[in-house]
């Protein structure tokens, strides 16, 4: 193999729409969000005009180039543009690579997916907030040719394998989302089980001993989290001041972005401070995501979330964030959800919603289904997520391998071929 920097091999394509394209000019906009890890790219269904186009939406790739992400928070946003009816335009956050004669293009595409190449990007970025290569340093950059014909066989080897290793990737993936969904039901299931009604429909009625009530009448207090202005408002250290980008997946998750207010400041408002086991629900945005407090949040403010406290004496606080949190409740809260182009979950509506509420022997059936349910659920996905994992590494490893000459691609299989080479 000899070693060639790859502009010396590859042209760095620099097109891009100019400033002075017609308005009406219509394309497809590929974000690098668009493009995985498997080299898939992921083209709207939908144009979208110049005049409308986010200010990114300039790159030109002709069909066959290599494009890879220069931002290293989507490292491994690496593709082969695909041939499309529609002219495609894709993020300036791309470089294009595309292919000269002493290198096929498949090829190309490989080494770019290849570990030593992704390393060498991590190496060049520069930037804090957002590090990022520069197109010209991707082309710096060194690349291992072999023969044309040797270039051949390896992207045709690679072809094969990666397409056999993504099918079980996708058949993993699929598997996570049906025991996804199993969680999203556990709820609905457990209270027929217990005797309930079928949650099948948001218009419920009287169920033998399962009332439905609206939340005014099993609710201590439903109250907006606060609504001013928070400029100025975040100290370094503090009290916890939660808000919507913190409920996900019916937790808190306090690690993407804390933010703190004064003790003073919360003092001054005792209406939002957070108890044990309140239900948060939020109100703009991500409507239909709630968390419920532990003990680590008590005390803590929050910001235009709605906070549900229980009347513990007629309904518990985890049998209503079980049943928020179903693919019924879920529903039940973007129905109520007002306005267009900012959907919000308004109080007064979400105070009227009715639920099933039966005894709270009952209740506590339910939560105890529902949560053994869900523990067998998150076995199971973090068995699959280990899955995952390993068919990516296998993926990464096999590319890499073949690449770099690590094996005979004509007398390789695919299956132990990466024995002994680091993944």
């Amino acid at each position: 193999m000899n070693s060639y920097r790859i502009k010396d091999v590859a042209r760095i394509n620099r097109q891009a729409l100019p400033e002075d394209t017609d308005p009406d000019f219509r394309f497809r906009y590929v974000d690098i969000s668009a493009v995985d890890s498997l080299g898939n790219v992921t083209i709207p269904d939908d144009e979208i005009a110049f005049s409308g186009a986010p200010s990114r939406a300039r790159r030109l790739a002709p069909a066959g180039s290599v494009v890879v992400s220069t931002v290293r928070t989507y490292l491994r946003a690496i593709a082969t543009v695909p041939v499309t009816p529609d002219p495609l335009v894709f993020s300036t956050g791309f470089a294009v690579l595309e292919a000269g004669a002493e290198v096929g293009p498949r090829f190309l595409a490989y080494h770019c997916q290849s570990q030593p190449f992704i390393d060498d990007v991590v190496a060049r970025s520069t930037g804090v907030s957002y590090p990022a290569i520069n197109p010209g340093e991707i082309g710096n950059l060194r690349i291992m040719l072999p023969s044309p014909e040797a270039q051949r066989r390896i992207a045709d080897f690679l072809d094969a394998e990666t397409a056999r290793i993504d099918r079980m990737i996708a058949a993993t993936r699929a598997q996570h989302d049906l025991v996804r969904e199993r969680e999203s039901v556990a709820f609905t299931e457990s209270v027929v089980r217990a005797g309930g009604p079928r949650l099948e429909t948001l218009a419920l009625g009287q169920h033998g001993d399962w009332p439905a009530m609206p939340l005014n009448r099993v609710l201590q207090q439903l109250t907006n989290g606060y609504v001013g202005p928070t400029r100025d408002l975040f100290v370094d250290e503090g009290v916890p001041y939660l808000q919507s980008l913190h409920i996900k997946h019916g937790k808190i998750d306090f690690s993407r972005r804390p933010y703190y207010v004064s003790p003073a400041w919360a003092a001054e408002r005792p209406r939002i401070r957070l108890g044990f086991e309140d239900i948060l629900i939020v109100q703009t945005g991500a409507i239909g995501e709630v968390g419920i407090v532990d003990e680590s949040f008590v005390g803590a403010s929050c910001h235009a979330l709605l906070i549900a406290r229980t009347d513990r004496s007629r309904l518990r606080p985890r049998f209503l964030w079980h049943a928020l949190r179903s693919h019924w409740g879920r529903h039940a809260l973007i129905r109520e959800q007002t306005g267009a182009l900012h959907p919000h979950l308004e109080a007064g509506n979400v105070r009227f919603m009715k639920f099933p509420i039966p005894s709270l022997r009952t209740q506590d059936r339910v939560v105890a289904d529902t949560e053994a349910i869900t523990r067998d659920v998150r076995t199971i996905q973090l068995a699959l997520t280990r899955r995952l994992a390993l068919q990516a590494e296998r993926r990464q490893a096999l590319i890499t391998a073949a690449v770099t000459g690590h094996f005979d691609v004509t007398t390789a299989s695919g299956r132990n071929v990466t024995e002994g080479v680091s993944v």
